[in-house]
């Protein structure tokens, strides 16, 4: 499958983090629809290096996202755009039901 190239930056002169500028970019490239549900977003290791950034920062910006419910991680694939904030909420209340039903 083939990943999106996102046309995110990094100013370091900014006084915000590079992980809020990379999140917040990634944030409105969704919300513009830039970037559509199920689009796989590049991998940690490779953005870091074209940001020149540490792989740390970006992680730091998709975990972010994915709290907010923007993305999802879909294993070795990667993380992609989410179709929705049900998907999310979906797959916590099915563990949430798992581990009730193990305690039995």
């Amino acid at each position: 499958m083939v990943t999106t190239k996102l046309n995110v930056r990094v100013n370091r002169k900014k006084p915000e983090s590079m992980t809020r500028q990379i999140r917040e970019q990634i944030d409105s490239l969704i919300d513009a629809g830039a970037l559509l549900a199920g689009e796989l977003l590049p991998s940690e290791r490779e953005l870091a290096n074209r940001l020149k950034v540490a792989r740390n920062v970006v992680r730091g910006a998709y975990e972010q996202l994915m709290d907010a419910g923007k993305l999802v991680s879909e294993g070795r694939k990667g993380r992609s755009v989410t179709r929705g904030r049900s998907t999310t909420k979906k797959k916590s209340s099915g563990k949430a039901s798992k581990s009730k039903a193990r305690k039995k």
